[in-house]
């Protein structure tokens, strides 16, 4: 009988112990456009899975949520978007929030943005310091999702800002000492980065990088770009080349990437290190154009 118990007993502490304990599993971010997921990657770092709404290749301010994505933001602990009309479609997934768990980070709260027209201008992280201030909102809502987790989220937004920082000084020191201050875009997306190191941007088009300039406004930038004697027209990389390269031509200059940073291309290796590392290489395609010593 007692070798009949002691079999059951261990039968029972097999079933128990049978593994180790599963993982808990990690909390979820979901971000809509790029730099909102490359920012909260970097705080979450190995505490959290951030997940990017918006997928490589495609345009960010015409992108529509599907059904699976607000599933997705429905599950997740925190969401992080812009406040800003890029991501403007996100306002129905905070419709579909209110008043369940997720914690809601609006990246841009108490920034002052800047307006082109009617418009809000979106592309705040263009500037680094107010990257930095992005990057630790992220870190103050990933905190308040998962209060366990503050420490790791608020040493590595130090750790990042610390990164930011030294972007900052490399962009002031670099466009320091320029042969000319204004840059000829295709699309407005420059206004916060000029505005921190005194460029002049000189778009063809708006804040959408889709709208089509009328034949006045090619002409205007054509005469002020001769008259500045611009080198160099910046083109973007998830939008076609082909107005930037036509205006280019009329103007005797040479078409350079400047890469607004909005989202990532399906194979572009460069975007895929990172924001920093796309930032070092806008730096340098400006002080190309900018002719700087």
């Amino acid at each position: 009988m007692r070798t009949g118990f002691a079999l059951l007993g261990l039968a029972l502490l097999a079933v128990a112990g049978c593994g180790p304990a599963a993982p808990p599993a990690k909390p979820v971010v979901a971000a809509t456009v790029y730099p909102m997921w490359e920012f909260s990657r970097q705080v979450a770092g190995e505490r959290a899975e951030v997940i990017a709404l918006v997928p490589a290749g495609v345009e960010p301010h015409d992108w529509e949520p599907s059904p699976r994505d607000v599933s997705q933001v429905r599950r997740a602990a925190a969401f992080v978007h812009s406040g800003t009309g890029i991501d403007a479609w996100a306002q129905r997934l905070l419709a579909d929030l209110e008043g369940g768990k997720t914690v809601v980070v609006n990246a841009s709260r108490g920034i002052a943005l800047l307006r082109a027209g009617s418009a809000t201008d979106p592309h705040v992280w263009l500037d680094p310091t107010l990257a930095r201030v992005q990057v630790l909102a992220i870190a103050a809502g990933l905190g308040q999702a998962d209060p366990g987790g503050q420490a790791a989220y608020a040493a590595n937004a130090q750790a990042y800002a610390a990164r930011l920082d030294a972007l900052d000084q490399a962009f002031a020191a670099g466009l320091r000492d320029c042969a000319r201050r204004e840059i000829v875009t295709s699309h407005a997306a420059y206004a916060y980065l000029g505005r921190r190191y005194g460029l002049t941007e000189l778009s063809v088009m708006g804040l959408a990088p889709e709208a089509e300039p009328s034949p006045a406004d090619l002409a205007a930038i054509v005469r002020t770009a001769r008259r500045l004697k611009v080198t160099h027209v910046f083109f973007e990389p998830l939008v076609s080349a082909r107005l930037a390269q036509a205006l280019a031509r009329e103007i005797g200059a040479t078409p350079l990437p400047l890469d607004p940073i909005e989202g990532v291309g399906r194979d572009d290796s460069a975007t895929a290190a990172g924001y920093v590392e796309v930032m070092q290489a806008n730096l340098a395609n400006l002080r190309i154009a900018l002719g700087c010593r």
